[in-house]
């Protein structure tokens, strides 16, 4: 097939750093030239693939300082205006920047795949619900819930080439969290639960300037020798961080569609203890990878239990259920069922 991925400009392809979404655009978009597919890659000129590299910009807009990194600035249309203005060039467009892209998406004539990484929430509902010509895939069943009345393609959970993670057996003793520092995260309880239990915390996760406020109220404040906050940190020392915690707490508040560290965090042996939010539940096995819990109490109970972990099960839950491959037979599967007889190996 002759695929086309349209990745945001926000990140490099794979990032740097943060970067979810361009994470595992990247992981699919190398599977799917290992396979034998001719795909070609949408995103800022610093990215790196086997795919042919199309972009507007040689570097990712993070990289360049720009202020409106995910909204409709000049060149973020423009990314987008050139990829579908090439659409008759690909028998599929596989978009990742939906909500932004629905309304060109929904004027191709090429079929399109949309998988929407973020939430659906009362401002996008309707932008789902009328524009219907782009097929719309979910990253987890909770997802959907809200907006059931959509042109629904499947559902296709992440997956990432997690074999070369560091694993280790042993820990450090310390707690972690990684991500973002905000209010929707719930970081403020990951460190409420070190506190009450006493057990050093590092925050490893960046600080957008919309949360300053956030930042500056619950955390700064908090933050010593044993409540650590370390800032962004590239993969190689994210990876680390991962393999010698004792537990990642991920005390999400809002309806999380997915939650890419946690299944890197399990592929690096560490347990999860997150909120009962989202797709948490399809992702944690409960009392075999970490647990799901409905609140602080519930995470410093889960604490007292973290030692009745495997954490050589959390690394093979977490590869056997959400590896590469599987996510690429996930969207093979409906490239071809667009396709029809249309498709090819």
């Amino acid at each position: 097939m002759k695929i086309a991925q349209i990745a945001p400009l926000a990140e490099r392809v794979p990032p740097k750093k943060y970067g979810g979404t361009e994470r595992v655009v990247h992981a699919l978009t190398e599977e799917l030239v290992r396979r034998g597919h001719e795909v070609t890659l949408f995103a800022s000129g610093d990215s790196q693939t086997q795919a042919r590299l199309e972009s507007v910009y040689p570097r990712a807009l993070r990289e360049a300082k720009f202020n409106d990194l995910y909204g409709t600035n000049d060149l973020t249309m423009l990314h987008m205006g050139v990829a579908y203005e090439l659409q008759d060039e690909f028998d599929i467009i596989h978009d990742h920047m939906a909500p932004l892209s629905i309304p060109i998406a929904n004027l191709a004539t090429t079929p399109v795949v949309a998988t929407v990484h973020g939430p659906f929430t009362g401002e996008n509902r309707k932008l789902f619900e009328l524009l219907r010509g782009p097929n719309i895939v979910t990253v987890s069943q909770s997802q959907l819930y809200p907006l059931p009345n959509i042109n629904h393609a499947g559902t296709v959970h992440h997956g990432l080439s997690m074999e070369h993670y560091p694993f280790s057996a042993e820990h450090d003793g310390y707690l972690l969290y990684v991500g973002r520092i905000a209010a929707d995260k719930g970081v403020q309880y990951a460190v409420d639960v070190a506190q009450v239990l006493d057990i050093p915390l590092i925050l490893a996760a960046k600080v957008e300037p919309i949360d300053l406020p956030y930042f500056k109220q619950y955390i700064e404040p908090r933050l010593s020798e044993r409540i650590k906050w370390v800032g962004e940190v590239d993969e190689e020392e994210r990876n680390r961080l991962m393999s010698r915690a004792s537990a990642f707490l991920h005390p999400v508040v809002f309806r999380e569609p997915f939650g890419l560290t946690l299944i890197e965090a399990m592929a690096c042996g560490c347990p999860v203890i997150a909120f009962n939010r989202g797709a948490i539940p399809e992702i944690i096995k409960t009392g075999v990878t970490g647990f799901v819990v409905e609140d602080v109490e519930g995470m410093i109970d889960a604490l007292h239990n973290i030692g009745t972990i495997s954490r050589a099960a959390c690394r093979e839950h977490a590869l056997q259920n959400f590896n590469v491959s599987r996510m690429a037979d996930g969207y093979e599967a409906i490239y071809r069922k667009l396709l029809g007889d249309e498709a090819d190996s």
